[in-house]
C-alpha cells in the first residue's frame, strides 16, 4: 500500500491513497515559539449532500527544541522521549510499542527513514520514498510504502512517520550547514 504525499514537509501535507483520495492532513499553523502539527483523519461522509471531506483530529505532535514534544492522541499526552525514545550510537533509531502489542523501530538514514519489525527479523514494515524528479530513476511524489505487518497500525504509524521524518530533516538540514560551513 502505498500513501503519496502533497509535499515533502511533512508537517504541513496531505496524504492521499494509490486512489487519489485524501487519508490524512497535517497541518502546522506558523507561531513563534513552540509548534503544534495537528494530524487529522478522513471520516466516512455518508449524511452531508455535498460530499466535502471531513476530518476528525487523529493526534498532535507539540514540537519542543529543548524538552521532550509531545504526543497527544487516543485520549492521552505522552512525552516523545518516553513514546518514541532515541537509541544507536547516533541516537538515529527510534523504537515504539505499536497498539498490536509489538514492537516497532523507524531508522532514520541521511535520505530516508524505515520502519522495522523491532524483533530482530529485520521485518521491513514502512519505507519513505522522496520525491524523485525523474533524473535518475522514475519521476514520483514523496510516498510512504506501507507493507502487511504495518497495516494494523496504520494512525500510530503516520503519526510516528511525520515525527521521525521531522527529525531526520533536521539533521540533514543540520548536516548540510555544518558542510558549507554555516554553522548550526
Amino acid at each position: 500500500m502505498r500513501f503519496i504525499l502533497s509535499s515533502e514537509h511533512v508537517r504541513n501535507t496531505t496524504v492521499t491513497n494509490e486512489h487519489g483520495q485524501v487519508v490524512y492532513r497535517t497541518d502546522t499553523p506558523f507561531k513563534i515559539g513552540s509548534r503544534t502539527t495537528t494530524v487529522l483523519k478522513i471520516r466516512p461522509n455518508y449524511a452531508d449532500a455535498d460530499m466535502r471531506d471531513q476530518f476528525a483530529v487523529l493526534g498532535a505532535i507539540q514540537w519542543h527544541y529543548i524538552a521532550s514534544s509531545i504526543f497527544r492522541f487516543g485520549g492521552q499526552e505522552i512525552q516523545a522521549n518516553e513514546f518514541i525514545p532515541a537509541s544507536g550510537i547516533l541516537r538515529r533509531t527510534r523504537t515504539f510499542m505499536g497498539p498490536d502489542g509489538r514492537s516497532y523501530k523507524w531508522k532514520l538514514d541521511f535520505k530516508v527513514v524505515v520502519l522495522y519489525l523491532n524483533d530482530g527479523s529485520k521485518t521491513e514494515v514502512a519505507r519513505y520514498h522522496r520525491r524523485s524528479l525523474g533524473i535518475i530513476g522514475k519521476k514520483h511524489d514523496p510516498y510512504l510504502e506501507i507493507f502487511s505487518h504495518g497495516e494494523g497500525i496504520l494512525d500510530v504509524l503516520i503519526l510516528t512517520f511525520i515525527y521521525v521524518e521531522k527529525l531526520r530533516m533536521d539533521k540533514e538540514r543540520n548536516a548540510r550547514r555544518s558542510a558549507s560551513g554555516g554553522g548550526p
